[in-house]
């Protein structure tokens, strides 16, 4: 079957085929559809494969991978425990962290927000968010003179009108003990805090959360020196986060719920690979379209030879032989399409960042805003493994588009040709 006569019997017809210009125009119609349906699959899954390592990378950075928190006492002693959670091979680092809601107000202007109080030194293990600082200073969190210190989002403080060395008043539930009913109605606790800081992340988390130093929310909740109520973790391996929870979870020794951040970013991970399985078998439809007019243009092709064809029967040629001769007149299509658009394909995701925001900056729109998601750009990471799986699956479907037309030009009788000339 593969021998050099079908290679060169396909390659002949390829070339005279652009004497007929209908059978030409069907032809490279299924070539620039291939090279299309290539090109937007290598782009699109690379724009998800950018969208995969922000989560990762930038998101997760200030988000915890792994919370412990304690069920009904507080964990005693966190130094130490930090130091055994920190043992475990899976475990980059941790910090204490104890998590309260309340609201900040400024004047008339009020603002509830998700306060962390938070070592401000440990937090920088297991978090960038000094890194977002736009105004002020991290470390202000760590003054030992001044206790009542905040650092809050830019959201926070535009809704506030505030500044950093602007005093608010913080307002926080009182901590519940029991089944006291009085103490379920009873007056939030007032602290008068310093702002100290001013982070810029993106998205919802500059409208909602507030950083505050452990000791004031110690003495907030009534915990004694060196209890908190969670520990924060950062682990090697952030897709991973779930099962090793449960594996630190299960050699400490305090009783706790095991949080992870699919919980609470897990959406958007999961409409990001939603979306990319979405595409994929959208684009590859779309390649499949393409390739199946291959199967146009290589009925035509026997319809046209079919006196050459007979000729080759009645002068020996296998059956093997013409077919593999049609399956290499086809293949030229799904082999330059593919070719085309993986070029193209990795041409465009490499730039696809510098393309979509000279867009942007052209006709003055934002496709993407950093007040509503976490970043304002969109990201593309090129995955040679995405490339080959896509010009893989392009040659696939073109091989099979070329079978049934390549056994029909088998199926030709000399007799019945020959007799008609």
């Amino acid at each position: 079957m593969f021998k050099p006569l079908s290679i060169f019997l396909g390659w002949r017809y390829v070339r005279s085929r652009h004497g007929n210009g209908f059978s030409a125009f069907i032809s490279a119609s299924s070539t620039i559809g291939i090279a299309l349906g290539v090109t937007v699959l290598i782009v699109v899954l690379s724009a998800m494969n950018g969208f995969e390592r922000e989560l990762s990378q930038k998101l997760l950075s200030i988000v915890p991978h792994v919370e412990l928190v304690s069920v009904n006492e507080p964990i005693k002693d966190w130094p130490n425990s930090v130091k055994h959670v920190e043992a475990e091979q899976s475990v980059i680092a941790a910090a204490p962290v104890i998590k309260m809601t309340g609201m900040l107000q400024h004047g008339l202007q009020l603002k509830a927000v998700a306060v962390r109080g938070i070592d401000a030194n440990l937090e920088l293990r297991v978090s960038s968010i000094s890194d977002y600082i736009i105004a002020g200073e991290w470390q202000g969190l760590e003054s030992t003179e001044n206790n009542n210190t905040i650092v809050i989002g830019s959201g926070v403080a535009k809704k506030l009108s505030v500044g950093v060395g602007d005093k608010i008043q913080l307002l926080l539930p009182p901590p519940q003990s029991g089944n006291n009913i009085n103490q379920a109605f009873s007056a939030p606790i007032t602290r008068h805090v310093q702002v100290v800081g001013i982070f810029k992340f993106g998205g919802t988390i500059d409208d909602t959360l507030a950083y505050v130093p452990i000791s004031q929310a110690s003495d907030v909740m009534g915990y004694q020196a060196n209890e908190t109520q969670a520990l924060r973790l950062k682990v090697n391996d952030v897709f991973d986060a779930a099962k090793i929870a449960r594996s630190v979870a299960y050699n400490f020794d305090h009783y706790v719920y095991i949080n992870n951040w699919m919980r609470t970013e897990g959406h958007l991970y999961n409409d990001i690979q939603l979306v990319r399985m979405v595409m994929f078998i959208v684009l590859v439809l779309v390649i499949g379209v393409a390739s199946f007019n291959i199967v146009s243009t290589l009925i035509m092709a026997v319809n046209e030879k079919q006196g050459d064809i007979a000729i080759l029967k009645t002068m020996g040629a296998s059956s093997q032989t013409i077919m593999f001769a049609f399956i290499v007149q086809g293949l030229v299509n799904g082999v330059v399409g593919s070719l085309l658009g993986a070029l193209c394909g990795v041409y465009f995701a490499l730039n696809l960042t510098d393309i979509i925001s000279s867009i942007e900056q052209f006709f003055g729109v934002t496709f993407l805003s950093g007040d509503v998601y976490f970043i304002d750009y969109l990201p593309s990471v090129l995955n040679h493994s995405d490339v080959y799986a896509t010009v893989v699956t392009a040659l696939l479907m073109s091989f099979i588009a070329t079978l049934y037309p390549a056994w029909r030009a088998t199926k030709i009788e000399p007799a019945q040709v020959l007799g008609q000339q």
